[in-house]
């Protein structure tokens, strides 16, 4: 309303006193003012544009000997997919037989090609960097997490943060001003081309080109370090957080389990090399951080055989000829008819093991805190967040554990979706509460938060759903770095706005005046309208201080 009134106002104006030429700069000078603003807006939305332009949409599908081209959404659970140099990954999957060399800078922002070997979990849009591999399709397209992203942008590009509509209302109350200064200048001097030059000067408003490029700018900076954020309402409700509260496993923590310790019957090694030679054969996640244990401790492991699993449970074999068996103390106990006294250690959980027939040993798991999370939770509290929860489902003698050293305010433990909910609830009444989580339980939580961000990149594709805001790189810090674009963004928005119209008023005043002619005055809001414009893409640029080493 405010824009398109002022204009037509000065164009009308401009031609009742004969102006003509006034009149054809200003519309020039409009609809080119309209054009700088879609190329701003498009240079903002660069990012976002080009995660919308590369999904995938055919794949190579195997099957038995042959291969057949078909449509990623043709892809279904279980498919058999091969991915050539240069194509993307169609669809959510495991890696079937090769070592494949991925490129996810375009979902992660990581530059750095990845390794994935067999087993390991493939994200959809990430692109093949190296030697043709194949994997098997865990999810279908549409569920798939490049899915899921493009769905999430697609909002985000409808959004408008609540600082632009507020500018919208801005813009009307700039038009009363414009229309009562130009009629005061036309009445006290008698001549109606000082009101045309006041008109002028105003046509187009600085105040609404800056905020939104401002915004679209910074959701695309987000979108460079990892951070996915709906729109710029989200963006933008990052600067005021007053409350963090934050789930436990794969949040706080890497969310899978590493070999703490062995307490062993055998030498360590002797122990350590046969159970992890015996758990390549299953794809328990507790099977892969032994062998990996195994691998840093250079042992040789060797081909399990006669391998029996039972799910849930344990699982046995022979290993050089050695019968040998992992799992819970309870099945292994059963299984071999024997006793097993071990104590719990905080934090931990305990697998039993057999070898020839007879108790060997116990392994200890526990899931390790992120590197840098005491540096990251100390940088909320640096960037003014008041309060921070650790909200988990986890026992209360692991979660004491765990947040031991750590800046909580409080430390909330074996609570149910529910429960998160009400944590979430109470602590709106103090201020915006951001919700940090990964799993399936968390999203109830996430979609009651002022702010939800889900960890999305191996989290549950349920918790991104309702989430406001999608972390895709496994690195906490990233959120931090939020919260500083979020601020620049700001802080960048305001300088333009009040550039904008501090300088257009001074136009305004001078053409009241009769110092700045109606054609000077169109040329004169021209330039400050490409000057809000570079200004508020400067938010392309900010570098957020606060990280993790």
């Amino acid at each position: 309303m405010g824009l398109d009134i002022v204009a037509l106002l000065s164009m009308g104006s401009a031609f009742a006193v004969g102006g003509y030429l006034a009149a054809g700069v200003v519309a020039l000078m409009y609809s080119g003012g309209q054009y700088l603003e879609s190329l701003g807006e498009g240079r903002a939305r660069h990012e976002m544009t080009a995660l919308l332009s590369r999904a995938p949409h055919q794949a190579i599908r195997r099957r038995g000997e042959q291969l057949q081209e078909v449509p990623a959404d043709a892809i279904e659970v279980g498919d058999i997919i091969v991915v050539r140099w240069g194509d993307l990954v169609p669809v959510d999957g495991i890696i079937y037989e090769e070592v494949a060399t991925l490129d996810e800078s375009a979902l992660t922002g990581e530059p750095l090609p990845a390794a994935r070997k067999k087993g390991d979990a493939v994200m959809s849009g990430a692109a093949n960097a190296g030697d043709l591999f194949s994997m098997v399709a865990m999810k279908p397209a549409s569920e798939s997490t490049y899915a899921g992203i493009l769905r999430l942008v697609e909002v985000a590009q409808r959004s408008e943060a609540p600082m632009a509509r507020l500018a919208d209302r801005y813009a009307a109350f700039f038009l009363i001003i414009t229309v009562v200064l130009a009629f005061a200048a036309w009445l006290l001097s008698g001549d109606p081309v000082r009101a045309v030059a006041v008109l002028v000067v105003a046509t187009p408003c600085s105040l609404i080109l800056a905020v939104p490029i401002a915004w679209a700018a910074g959701i695309s900076r987000a979108e460079q370090i990892g951070l996915l954020v709906k729109g710029a309402r989200v963006l933008e409700a990052l600067v005021n957080i007053h409350t963090l509260v934050i789930d436990k496993t794969g949040t706080l923590t890497e969310g899978t389990p590493t070999l703490h310790a062995i307490d062993s019957a055998l030498p360590e090694n002797e122990l350590l090399r046969l159970v992890a030679s015996l758990d390549q054969a299953t794809s328990h996640v507790a099977a892969k951080a032994l062998v990996e244990a195994a691998k840093a401790r250079n042992l040789k492991l060797v081909h399990p055989t006669n391998v029996t699993e039972t799910p849930g449970e344990g699982i046995a074999g022979e290993v050089d000829g050695r019968p040998v068996a992992i799992g819970a103390i309870a099945y292994i106990a059963s299984r071999f008819g024997m006793t097993i006294n071990h104590d719990d250690r905080p934090g931990t959980i305990a697998a039993a093991v057999a070898v020839d027939g007879a108790f060997a040993g116990v392994l200890l798991f526990s899931d390790k805190l992120r590197d840098g999370s005491d540096r990251i939770l100390a940088g909320f509290k640096r960037l003014g967040v008041a309060r921070m929860i650790l909200a988990t489902g986890d026992r209360s003698d692991v979660a004491r554990l765990i947040s031991s050293g750590l800046p909580f305010d409080e430390v909330r433990s074996e609570l149910s979706a529910e429960q998160k909910i009400d944590i979430v609830k109470a602590e709106k009444a103090g201020g915006p509460v951001m919700m940090i989580g990964d799993g399936i339980n968390d999203a109830p939580a996430l979609a009651a938060a002022d702010i939800g961000l889900a960890m999305g990149a191996h989290g549950s594709s349920r918790a991104a759903e309702p989430a406001d805001a999608v972390l895709l790189v496994e690195r906490l810090d990233r959120v931090l770095q939020g919260i500083e674009i979020s601020r620049g963004c700001r802080r960048i928005a305001i300088q333009s706005v009040l550039a904008g119209i501090g300088l257009s008023i001074v136009g305004m005043t001078a053409g009241a005046s009769g110092y700045l002619a109606p054609v000077q005055g169109a040329l004169f809001q021209e330039v400050i309208d490409v000057a809000v414009i570079l200004n508020a893409l400067r938010a392309l640029k900010i570098s957020p201080a606060e990280q993790a080493d």
